[in-house]
Protein backbone atom coordinates (compact mmCIF):
# COMPACT_ATOMS: atom_id res chain seq x y z
CA UNK A 1 0.00 0.00 0.00
CA UNK A 2 2.81 2.42 0.89
CA UNK A 3 4.49 1.60 -2.41
CA UNK A 4 1.33 2.47 -4.32
CA UNK A 5 0.95 5.73 -2.38
CA UNK A 6 4.57 6.64 -3.05
CA UNK A 7 4.14 5.87 -6.75
CA UNK A 8 1.01 8.04 -6.93
CA UNK A 9 2.74 10.90 -5.13
CA UNK A 10 5.75 10.69 -7.43
CA UNK A 11 3.49 10.63 -10.51
CA UNK A 12 1.61 13.69 -9.25
CA UNK A 13 4.83 15.60 -8.59
CA UNK A 14 6.21 14.77 -12.02
CA UNK A 15 2.93 15.80 -13.67
CA UNK A 16 2.94 19.14 -11.84
CA UNK A 17 6.56 19.70 -12.79
CA UNK A 18 5.83 18.94 -16.43
CA UNK A 19 2.84 21.28 -16.38
CA UNK A 20 4.96 24.01 -14.84
CA UNK A 21 7.61 23.52 -17.49
CA UNK A 22 4.99 23.73 -20.25
CA UNK A 23 3.62 26.94 -18.79
CA UNK A 24 7.12 28.31 -18.41
CA UNK A 25 7.75 27.77 -22.11
CA UNK A 26 4.78 30.02 -22.89
CA UNK A 27 6.34 32.94 -21.01
CA UNK A 28 7.96 35.32 -23.48
CA UNK A 29 9.32 38.85 -23.30
CA UNK A 30 9.45 41.79 -25.70
CA UNK A 31 12.81 42.31 -27.36
CA UNK A 32 15.12 44.16 -25.00
CA UNK A 33 13.42 42.99 -21.78
CA UNK A 34 13.34 39.96 -19.49
CA UNK A 35 9.93 39.89 -17.81
CA UNK A 36 11.05 37.07 -15.53
CA UNK A 37 13.91 39.11 -14.03
CA UNK A 38 12.55 42.34 -12.54
CA UNK A 39 14.14 44.53 -9.90
CA UNK A 40 11.45 44.94 -7.24
CA UNK A 41 10.78 48.01 -5.11
CA UNK A 42 8.12 47.87 -2.40
CA UNK A 43 6.05 51.00 -1.86
CA UNK A 44 4.85 52.47 1.41
CA UNK A 45 1.53 51.57 3.03
CA UNK A 46 -0.08 54.79 1.78
CA UNK A 47 0.28 53.46 -1.78
CA UNK A 48 -1.02 49.90 -1.41
CA UNK A 49 -3.71 50.78 -3.97
CA UNK A 50 -1.23 52.38 -6.35
CA UNK A 51 -2.96 53.30 -9.59
CA UNK A 52 -1.35 55.09 -12.52
CA UNK A 53 2.39 55.66 -12.75
CA UNK A 54 4.55 58.30 -14.47
CA UNK A 55 8.34 58.43 -14.57
CA UNK A 56 9.13 62.08 -13.83
CA UNK A 57 12.74 63.29 -13.96
CA UNK A 58 14.35 60.26 -12.26
CA UNK A 59 13.71 57.30 -9.95
CA UNK A 60 13.20 59.65 -7.00
CA UNK A 61 10.30 61.43 -8.68
CA UNK A 62 7.71 58.97 -9.91
CA UNK A 63 4.21 60.41 -9.78
CA UNK A 64 1.19 58.27 -8.92
CA UNK A 65 -2.18 58.02 -7.16
CA UNK A 66 -3.66 55.64 -4.62
CA UNK A 67 -7.00 55.18 -6.44
CA UNK A 68 -9.30 56.81 -3.89
CA UNK A 69 -8.18 60.04 -2.22
CA UNK A 70 -7.90 62.54 -5.07
CA UNK A 71 -4.21 63.05 -4.32
CA UNK A 72 -1.05 62.81 -6.38
CA UNK A 73 1.96 61.24 -4.69
CA UNK A 74 5.65 61.67 -5.47
CA UNK A 75 7.34 58.30 -5.04
CA UNK A 76 11.04 57.66 -4.68
CA UNK A 77 11.93 54.01 -5.28
CA UNK A 78 14.34 54.06 -2.33
CA UNK A 79 12.56 56.68 -0.21
CA UNK A 80 12.68 56.20 3.56
CA UNK A 81 10.24 58.94 4.50
CA UNK A 82 6.60 59.69 3.71
CA UNK A 83 5.79 60.55 0.11
CA UNK A 84 4.94 64.20 -0.64
CA UNK A 85 1.31 64.64 -1.75
CA UNK A 86 -0.84 67.21 -3.51
CA UNK A 87 -4.64 67.19 -3.31
CA UNK A 88 -6.24 67.80 -6.71
CA UNK A 89 -9.88 66.78 -6.13
CA UNK A 90 -12.48 64.95 -4.09
CA UNK A 91 -12.21 61.27 -3.34
CA UNK A 92 -13.14 58.98 -6.24
CA UNK A 93 -12.19 56.02 -8.37
CA UNK A 94 -9.13 57.41 -10.17
CA UNK A 95 -7.33 54.95 -12.41
CA UNK A 96 -4.62 56.51 -14.59
CA UNK A 97 -2.16 59.39 -14.61
CA UNK A 98 -0.82 61.01 -17.80
CA UNK A 99 1.91 63.61 -18.26
CA UNK A 100 2.11 65.33 -21.64
CA UNK A 101 5.39 67.10 -20.90
CA UNK A 102 3.34 70.14 -19.97
CA UNK A 103 0.00 69.05 -18.52
CA UNK A 104 -0.95 66.51 -15.86
CA UNK A 105 -4.16 64.56 -16.46
CA UNK A 106 -5.98 62.09 -14.21
CA UNK A 107 -8.44 59.56 -15.64
CA UNK A 108 -11.45 58.58 -13.56
CA UNK A 109 -13.03 55.17 -14.09
CA UNK A 110 -16.12 56.74 -15.73
CA UNK A 111 -13.98 58.33 -18.45
CA UNK A 112 -13.84 61.83 -16.98
CA UNK A 113 -10.47 63.56 -17.30
CA UNK A 114 -9.17 65.89 -14.60
CA UNK A 115 -6.66 68.50 -15.71
CA UNK A 116 -4.45 69.09 -12.66
CA UNK A 117 -3.50 72.73 -12.19
CA UNK A 118 -0.73 74.30 -10.10
CA UNK A 119 0.79 70.93 -9.21
CA UNK A 120 3.64 71.01 -6.66
CA UNK A 121 2.13 74.06 -4.96
CA UNK A 122 -0.21 74.55 -2.02
CA UNK A 123 -2.96 75.69 -4.42
CA UNK A 124 -3.18 72.49 -6.48
CA UNK A 125 -6.63 71.97 -7.99
CA UNK A 126 -8.19 70.45 -11.12
CA UNK A 127 -10.65 71.09 -13.94
CA UNK A 128 -12.95 68.17 -14.85
CA UNK A 129 -13.91 67.23 -18.41
CA UNK A 130 -16.65 64.63 -18.23
CA UNK A 131 -16.98 61.76 -20.68
CA UNK A 132 -20.27 62.22 -22.57
CA UNK A 133 -21.46 58.60 -22.36
CA UNK A 134 -22.51 56.57 -19.33
CA UNK A 135 -22.16 52.87 -18.43
CA UNK A 136 -18.47 52.76 -19.34
CA UNK A 137 -15.40 51.80 -17.36
CA UNK A 138 -11.85 52.95 -18.12
CA UNK A 139 -8.49 52.26 -16.48
CA UNK A 140 -5.86 52.95 -19.17
CA UNK A 141 -4.81 56.17 -20.89
CA UNK A 142 -1.77 57.52 -22.75
CA UNK A 143 -0.65 60.69 -24.51
CA UNK A 144 0.45 60.68 -28.15
CA UNK A 145 2.54 63.81 -28.85
CA UNK A 146 2.39 63.26 -32.61
CA UNK A 147 -1.36 63.98 -32.46
CA UNK A 148 -1.43 66.09 -29.30
CA UNK A 149 -4.20 63.86 -27.99
CA UNK A 150 -4.73 61.77 -24.89
CA UNK A 151 -6.35 58.41 -25.57
CA UNK A 152 -8.46 56.51 -23.04
CA UNK A 153 -8.98 52.77 -23.48
CA UNK A 154 -12.15 50.96 -22.48
CA UNK A 155 -11.99 48.26 -19.87
CA UNK A 156 -15.72 47.57 -19.97
CA UNK A 157 -17.80 49.79 -22.26
CA UNK A 158 -21.46 49.35 -23.10
CA UNK A 159 -21.07 49.69 -26.88
CA UNK A 160 -18.32 47.04 -26.97
CA UNK A 161 -20.40 44.26 -25.42
CA UNK A 162 -20.70 41.26 -27.70
CA UNK A 163 -18.74 43.02 -30.47
CA UNK A 164 -15.33 41.42 -29.87
CA UNK A 165 -13.64 44.83 -29.70
CA UNK A 166 -12.12 47.20 -27.15
CA UNK A 167 -12.72 50.84 -28.04
CA UNK A 168 -10.27 53.71 -27.65
CA UNK A 169 -11.48 57.31 -27.39
CA UNK A 170 -9.55 60.53 -27.96
CA UNK A 171 -9.33 63.67 -25.85
CA UNK A 172 -7.83 66.56 -27.79
CA UNK A 173 -5.42 68.78 -25.89
CA UNK A 174 -5.96 71.71 -28.27
CA UNK A 175 -9.56 72.29 -27.22
CA UNK A 176 -9.59 70.12 -24.09
CA UNK A 177 -12.60 68.05 -25.10
CA UNK A 178 -13.62 64.46 -25.71
CA UNK A 179 -14.05 63.65 -29.40
CA UNK A 180 -17.21 61.75 -30.40
CA UNK A 181 -17.03 58.06 -31.28
CA UNK A 182 -14.08 55.68 -30.96
CA UNK A 183 -10.76 56.84 -32.43
CA UNK A 184 -9.95 53.18 -33.12
CA UNK A 185 -10.63 49.71 -31.72
CA UNK A 186 -8.62 46.68 -30.72
CA UNK A 187 -10.03 43.45 -32.12
CA UNK A 188 -10.00 40.49 -29.73
CA UNK A 189 -9.29 38.14 -32.64
CA UNK A 190 -5.98 39.97 -33.24
CA UNK A 191 -4.69 39.10 -29.75
CA UNK A 192 -3.82 35.43 -30.05
CA UNK A 193 -2.86 34.92 -26.39
CA UNK A 194 -6.23 36.33 -25.28
CA UNK A 195 -7.70 32.84 -25.75
CA UNK A 196 -5.49 31.56 -22.92
CA UNK A 197 -6.30 34.42 -20.53
CA UNK A 198 -8.85 34.48 -17.68
CA UNK A 199 -11.07 36.79 -19.77
CA UNK A 200 -11.62 36.57 -23.52
CA UNK A 201 -12.46 40.30 -23.62
CA UNK A 202 -9.43 42.61 -23.73
CA UNK A 203 -9.49 44.69 -20.52
CA UNK A 204 -6.51 47.09 -20.36
CA UNK A 205 -5.44 48.53 -17.01
CA UNK A 206 -2.56 50.83 -18.06
CA UNK A 207 -0.78 52.06 -21.17
CA UNK A 208 2.24 54.11 -22.27
CA UNK A 209 4.17 54.81 -25.47
CA UNK A 210 7.71 53.43 -25.53
CA UNK A 211 10.05 56.46 -25.85
CA UNK A 212 12.55 54.64 -28.10
CA UNK A 213 10.40 52.22 -30.11
CA UNK A 214 7.40 54.56 -30.43
CA UNK A 215 5.09 51.60 -29.87
CA UNK A 216 2.18 51.37 -27.44
CA UNK A 217 2.64 49.05 -24.46
CA UNK A 218 -0.59 48.00 -22.73
CA UNK A 219 -0.89 46.11 -19.45
CA UNK A 220 -4.09 44.12 -18.95
CA UNK A 221 -4.29 42.93 -15.34
CA UNK A 222 -7.40 40.75 -15.69
CA UNK A 223 -6.06 39.17 -18.89
CA UNK A 224 -2.56 38.85 -17.41
CA UNK A 225 -1.11 40.16 -20.66
CA UNK A 226 1.34 42.73 -21.93
CA UNK A 227 0.14 43.74 -25.39
CA UNK A 228 2.20 45.83 -27.82
CA UNK A 229 0.56 47.72 -30.68
CA UNK A 230 1.36 50.44 -33.15
CA UNK A 231 -0.20 53.86 -32.69
CA UNK A 232 -3.07 53.01 -35.04
CA UNK A 233 -4.22 50.10 -32.86
CA UNK A 234 -2.73 47.18 -34.81
CA UNK A 235 -1.61 44.49 -32.37
CA UNK A 236 2.02 43.48 -32.90
CA UNK A 237 2.85 41.26 -29.91
CA UNK A 238 1.31 39.79 -26.76
CA UNK A 239 3.09 38.28 -23.76
CA UNK A 240 1.70 36.39 -20.78
CA UNK A 241 2.42 37.93 -17.36
CA UNK A 242 3.47 35.49 -14.67
CA UNK A 243 1.42 35.84 -11.47
CA UNK A 244 4.67 35.33 -9.54
CA UNK A 245 5.71 38.89 -10.44
CA UNK A 246 2.49 40.48 -11.68
CA UNK A 247 -0.10 40.05 -8.95
CA UNK A 248 -2.23 43.03 -10.04
CA UNK A 249 -0.44 45.25 -12.58
CA UNK A 250 -2.19 48.62 -12.79
CA UNK A 251 0.48 51.05 -13.99
CA UNK A 252 3.21 51.27 -16.64
CA UNK A 253 5.74 53.96 -17.53
CA UNK A 254 9.15 54.35 -19.16
CA UNK A 255 12.37 56.20 -18.49
CA UNK A 256 13.71 58.11 -21.52
CA UNK A 257 16.25 55.32 -22.20
CA UNK A 258 13.49 52.69 -22.42
CA UNK A 259 13.72 51.19 -18.93
CA UNK A 260 10.20 49.96 -18.14
CA UNK A 261 8.41 50.20 -14.79
CA UNK A 262 5.20 48.33 -13.95
CA UNK A 263 3.34 48.83 -10.67
CA UNK A 264 1.28 46.21 -8.83
CA UNK A 265 -1.52 46.99 -6.41
CA UNK A 266 -1.32 45.21 -3.07
CA UNK A 267 -3.86 42.93 -1.39
CA UNK A 268 -4.22 40.86 1.78
CA UNK A 269 -1.34 38.60 0.73
CA UNK A 270 0.91 40.83 -1.40
CA UNK A 271 2.61 44.16 -0.86
CA UNK A 272 2.25 46.77 -3.58
CA UNK A 273 5.40 47.28 -5.58
CA UNK A 274 7.06 48.80 -8.63
CA UNK A 275 8.98 46.46 -10.92
CA UNK A 276 11.88 47.73 -13.00
CA UNK A 277 12.85 46.06 -16.28
CA UNK A 278 16.07 47.40 -17.75
CA UNK A 279 16.02 47.97 -21.50
CA UNK A 280 18.81 46.28 -23.46
CA UNK A 281 17.83 46.32 -27.14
Amino acid sequence: MKGIQLYCLLTLLLSCQALGERKQKNLTSPKGYHLESPERFKVRESMQEISGLVYYRDEDHFMSMNDEQGKLFQIGLRAKSAYPTWKFGKGGDYEELVFTGKDWLVLKSNGSIYHVLHLFTDTTESQAYHFPQKKNEFEAAYYDPSQNKTFIICKNCEDDKGQGVTSVYAFTMDSMRHLPGPAYQFKADDIEKLQDSPSKHFRPSAAAIHPVEKRLYIVASINRLLVIADLQGHVLEAHHLDRKHFNQPEGITFAPNGDMYISNEGDDENTADILKFSYRP
